[in-house]
């Protein structure tokens, strides 16, 4: 686990220019989660009433935790494992961080093929989740003469019917219970998934070769656009972190256009201040804002340390964190207009086509986009707004995992950067074809719900509080990371100094006392909501759920062990043990004309250094000479 000799040199290299930087961090934010969970938690938690307890967790949680991590790896320049150079007995937190990025981009990347398989699919004449006579309409017909059948039209390119037979209702019996399916939903779970040809996670059949090559696409995205590391992804995100806030604000105009939108808005917005009063809903603020804004992955230390050392991170923090969160509200004016019109063509509540997740993305608003006029543009539209949307938090993630390793292990892996980085994706394809298989759904719910989950949380409190009381106080001086931000802020305008002066008091008492409570609180409640994960009324075996927890205790167990490799390490060697608690004599800050000290800190500011070669102190020998002294200079003692 140690890192080999090589040192990390200048040839790491930096961005381009700050655009590059503070696009690649909007792009990795503002995800699918923006998209296609925020506008649901918001109306099933009060609706506007919702946006107070976000944002009182935006200030309290997120904003703080995300300049924590960007002001670690800017000051440094080195990646998540490297970083805690600082605190070398806690660098399994920077190793955990790297395993639960490797851990999500093996089924993050699903989602981008998900999107690739609708994306090809919305060229087709007629969108293929609107028909109702092909192999996977298992439910649904195109005519009324099936017994049982209600408010079937012969129209095969609409989606406005829901169909029920009394054999797929209640076998063998007259009397009927409506079971209500639409087509799209049939189009998702049996031709995409093919989902009823699995039992269960325990059969997860052979890999769907469509699905696979879709996987594939996705992976060779990722590599080409990451194989030269910044210099090649720097650029991608002038596109892929723009031109989803272009097609947003197209669909934001063509969904309030549409007849039932306002219901759809209203549904959305309308506050239940009750739901104030109730603890799940404030931790569900803070779990969104966490994930949001993609805390303890890593990829905000990857990222900010190709920085230059004196860019202005609070202002970048401010621009993102709040940027990030407006455009999750925003996002909720491009979904629910249009589930606003899709009720009202349905005559059915706006509720019962609210969903969030894959739900919403490949059931609800692809069969929604169907009953405008030209679907295939609006379905073009939205599934390309989600592959760039996905492919901008995989490079973020994908970043940390290669940034993280070959910062550590320069000697070796930096020398090997295309061939690495080919390796962490071909082996990462390998390892998610067990979700693109008829039983791959359930994986990929166990992935989404434990890979990044209570591990996670745990690492964010251990990043808080090792580096701000860690480093920042016990074990070393009071205010050392107060003090190495004031060293990248030295050359900022006074204005800014003074803005940043009275942000760090706020900041101080975040990561002191009420950041680490609020991550302590979800936790908490995450533990209180625990049971077995389901999908689609299916619940998972144990082994399951056990195999999981595995996966979030593995990153979790990764402190530890570095921890006490570390200790028998140093035992071996002969070394203090509480050295492990000081910084690494390789620590120093990214700028390395700086004079510091590994345990010291600062040797001096650039303007005492002048000062001192200005006025140098002058080198005098007094001696008083009185008539009781014989000889003011002897010439022997």
């Amino acid at each position: 686990m140690g890192s080999d000799k090589g040192e990390v040199g200048q040839e790491r290299g930096k961005w381009a220019n700050h655009a590059e930087f503070l696009l690649s961090c909007i792009g990795y934010c503002v995800g699918l989660g923006n998209v296609w969970r925020f506008p649901y938690l918001a109306y099933s938690n009060g609706g506007g009433a919702f946006l107070i307890p976000y944002a009182i967790m935006l200030f309290l949680c997120g904003i703080p935790l995300f300049f924590l991590e960007m002001s670690l790896g800017q000051f440094t320049g080195l990646g998540p494992v490297t970083a805690f150079r600082a605190v070398p007995l806690f660098k399994g937190v920077g190793y955990g961080m790297v395993l639960v990025s490797f851990f999500v981009i093996i089924y993050y990347n699903v989602i981008v093929a998900y999107s690739f398989y609708y994306l090809f699919a919305s060229f087709a004449y007629v969108l293929p989740w609107t028909q109702c006579d092909q192999w996977w309409n298992k439910e649904t017909f195109c005519n009324n003469t099936a017994s049982g059948t209600s408010n079937v039209t012969t129209m095969a390119t609409t989606t406005e019917s829901y169909t029920v037979t009394a054999e797929s209702a209640n076998q063998g019996s007259s009397n009927t219970t409506a079971v209500r399916i639409s087509r799209s939903e049939e189009y998702w779970k049996y031709r995409v998934l093919r989902i009823n040809d699995s039992t269960g996670i325990g059969d997860p059949g052979p890999v769907l070769w469509d699905l696979c090559l879709c996987l594939l696409l996705s992976w060779i995205v990722v590599l080409l656009c990451l194989i030269k590391g910044i210099k090649s992804s720097g650029k991608v995100v002038y596109f892929t972190a723009t031109f989803p806030y272009v097609i947003l604000i197209i669909l934001v105009i063509r969904g309030c256009t549409l007849d039932g939108a306002g219901d759809g808005i209203s549904f959305y917005l309308s506050a239940d201040w009750a739901k104030l009063s109730d603890p799940k809903v404030w931790s569900t603020a803070a779990v969104q804002i966490f994930y949001s804004l993609g805390i303890a992955f890593g990829s905000l230390l990857a990222f900010s340390s190709y920085n230059e050392f004196n860019n202005n991170i609070v202002r970048d923090t401010l621009i993102v964190t709040i940027g990030n969160c407006a455009t999750s509200v925003f996002a909720g004016f491009a979904i629910f207009p249009v589930l606003g019109h899709m009720a009202l063509k349905q005559e059915v509540p706006v509720g019962q086509v609210a969903d969030s997740g894959p739900g919403l993305a490949f059931v609800a608003y692809p069969e929604a986009v169907s009953l405008l006029p030209v679907p295939q543009l609006w379905s073009i539209l939205f599934f390309f707004m989600l592959l760039t949307l996905g492919l901008d938090s995989q490079f973020g993630m994908t970043e940390a995992v290669l940034t993280g390793l070959m910062d550590e292990f320069p000697g070796t892996l930096g020398k090997w950067k295309k061939t690495y980085t080919t390796v962490v994706c071909t082996v990462c394809f390998l390892m998610g074809l067990i979700i693109v298989t008829p039983g791959g759904f359930y994986w990929f719910n166990l992935y989404n719900n434990y890979s990044a989950w209570y591990g996670l949380l745990f690492l964010a409190l251990m990043f808080c509080l090792v580096i701000y009381w860690g480093y920042g106080f016990l074990f070393t001086y009071a205010w050392r990371f107060d003090k190495d931000l004031k060293l990248m802020t030295e050359t900022q305008s006074r204005i800014m100094q003074l803005i940043t002066s009275v942000l760090m008091w706020y900041f101080r008492v975040c990561w002191a006392f009420v950041t680490p409570a609020m991550l302590i609180f979800v936790i908490v409640m995450a533990c209180l909501s625990y049971g077995p994960t389901k999908v689609y009324d299916l619940e998972n075996p144990k082994w399951a759920d056990d195999l999981g927890m595995c996966m979030s205790v593995t990153v979790i167990a990764v402190v530890p062990i570095y921890a006490f490799y570390a200790i028998i390490k140093n035992v071996l060697k002969g070394e203090s043990v509480l050295a492990l608690l000081k910084p690494d004599p390789a620590f120093r800050p990214a700028d390395r004309t700086i004079p510091y000290d590994h345990i010291d800190g600062v040797m001096q500011s650039q303007s005492q250094k002048m000062d001192t070669y200005k006025q140098p102190v002058p080198v005098t020998y007094e001696q008083a000479v009185d008539d009781i002294t014989p000889d003011a200079y002897p010439t022997k003692l």
